[in-house]
């Protein structure tokens, strides 16, 4: 393969093609008024985490301390003095942040990033007593209890080499050659050993590429699927979730695709899929053979940007496609998260799934940038959202291993010459969400809190996708267990003190500049 240069951006490569990226989904977004919605279709529920608003019982004024944790400047995660609900709160104003505990929305499955084969590779080189630290740091339940993956299916641009697991020259139609013995010198021992830290991680997993010889171009470079192998190409994904189930790492989710709308330029392990293949591959191949096979995976459809929106309601408008998908598989380098309301409203029994994005390892913000993917996270939640699913785990300070041509980061460092670990923006903002919001926690309604003029704008985006509409973002959770959780961040240059309203209570909370708050409070 290759060398290509790695100064280029997801999310600037992505935009070059935004216009076209997104006429895929114009002729579904032209019939937009007419979709069904599912309570229109026969047989069919919302489900859990999917429902519309949800009314609870009236809200009672809340008691108790607010612990505070907090991320500015020097201070990373900082414990704070608990602050105290004041009862008799006048009515808000507009600054303010008001809470409704009884509009309830989705509930979360978790948080994390992706086991690529470099993020594992780096993570295996660790001496055991550091890597045992450091997954109970990420993954332990008491600690960031990060508790969502993405594995690749085969390679991906963050890989070693380029494979998938039938590397056959020629039609293996029986899949006769298919292995996963790559996996198993790294992928799957990291893998094992996260489940050991945190049993309840739940694993998408992604494909990059089909093997070649099921290729229009007979390699795993760019290319799209040749039809006749649909059939064959949805045996080799069930192989897979089985192999690794046997492995003893249980794959909880599939997508058809990793960016199904793009070939990347032939530059790195990549299939184009046309919108109806991803139909006819769904409804005709994978989805039965999965429940042949009694596979309880489930399918994330589209595996890509917000500009899909369209792309993804006229994929859920086929009935088969529909039966088996059990939502949306979204990334944040193009477009709005406000797509992915549109689509719920279109079909509110389907999830939506935010499943890639993450830092640029150029960026001089790498590791302070905590401000800005707060208020992107809190947009993706405030969306439908049920993860957030960053891209890499862990690269090295050049942002390898890599054979691709972006110039990503990982979610933490591992340094190659000292094994040192350190840490991105982004783990950062992680850890206020991610320490505080349980699985099955229940996203509610909090509203308001508009700066005043002049509060400063944002500091410059990242490279990575840490690009916030707007400087002040906030989202709010109910936890199993009945504690609750506000997420506040200020990405501006100037300190806010916004007001926060649950009831006939308030509080006021003090904001730095370009900071992250979380705040958990008990019921």
């Amino acid at each position: 393969m290759p060398p290509h240069k790695t100064d280029v951006t997801r999310r600037r490569f992505l935009q070059t093609g935004a216009a076209g990226i997104g006429a895929a989904g114009l002729g579904a977004m032209v019939g937009l008024p007419g979709v069904a919605h599912a309570a229109e279709r026969p047989g069919s529920a919302p489900t859990p985490g999917a429902s519309p608003t949800v009314a609870s019982p009236t809200v009672a004024s809340p008691v108790g301390a607010i612990r505070v944790r907090q991320t500015a400047g020097a201070r990373h995660y900082a414990a704070l003095p608990d602050l105290a609900w004041r009862a008799g709160a006048a009515s808000p104003g507009a600054g303010d942040v008001v809470l409704a505990p009884d509009r309830r929305r989705q509930d979360v499955l978790g948080f994390g990033a992706a086991f690529t084969d470099a993020a594992c590779y780096l993570f295996s080189r660790l001496a055991p007593s550091a890597r045992s630290a450091l997954f109970h740091e990420l993954y332990h339940p008491s600690e960031m209890a990060l508790s969502v993956g993405r594995a690749c299916v085969g390679s991906s641009d963050y890989s070693a080499v380029a494979y998938t697991y039938d590397e056959s020259p020629t039609p293996d139609l029986t899949l006769a050659k298919f292995s996963i013995a790559h996996d198993r010198q790294w992928i799957l021992p990291m893998l094992r050993e996260v489940r050991a830290a945190n049993p309840d991680l739940f694993l998408l997993a992604s494909p990059w590429s089909p093997p070649a010889w099921m290729k229009d171009n007979n390699s795993l470079l760019g290319g799209t699927i040749r039809r006749r192998y649909l059939g064959t190409y949805a045996d080799y994904l069930t192989k897979f979730v089985q192999a690794y189930a046997a492995e003893g790492v249980p794959v909880g989710a599939l997508t058809t695709q990793n960016e199904v709308d793009t070939d990347q330029d032939g530059a790195m392990p990549q299939c184009t899929w046309p919108q109806e293949a991803e139909v006819q591959f769904v409804g005709q191949h994978l989805g039965p053979a999965l429940a042949r096979a009694g596979l309880p995976t489930k399918i994330w459809l589209i595996d890509h940007n917000y500009n899909l929106w369209g792309r993804a309601i006229g994929e859920l408008e086929d009935d088969a496609v529909h039966r088996y998908a059990d939502g949306i598989a979204w990334h944040g380098y193009v477009g709005s998260p406000t797509s992915m309301t549109r689509v719920h409203d279109a079909y509110p029994d389907k999830h939506a799934y935010w499943t890639e994005g993450g830092p640029d390892i150029t960026s001089p913000r790498y590791a302070t940038d905590w401000a800005p993917w707060a208020v992107q996270f809190t947009d993706i939640l405030r969306n439908w959202s049920r993860c957030i699913i960053a891209w890499n785990y862990a690269l090295d300070e050049r942002g390898k291993p890599n054979i691709g041509p972006f110039a990503c980061g990982g979610l933490v460092t591992i340094h190659s010459g000292t094994q040192a670990v350190t840490r991105s923006g982004m783990y950062w903002a992680f850890a206020h969400f991610s320490r505080h919001v349980r699985r099955g926690a229940r996203v509610f309604e909090s509203t308001g809190g508009t700066p005043p003029a002049g509060a400063g704008a944002p500091p410059p985006a990242t490279g990575g996708g840490a690009r916030p509409a707007t400087e002040f973002g906030h989202v709010a959770f109910e936890n199993p267990d009945g504690s609750r959780v506000l997420v506040l961040a200020n990405t501006g240059t100037r300190p806010l003190t916004p007001r926060v309203v649950l009831g006939g209570s308030a509080v006021e909370v003090a904001l730095p500049a370009d900071s992250v708050t979380t705040l958990e409070w008990t019921t």
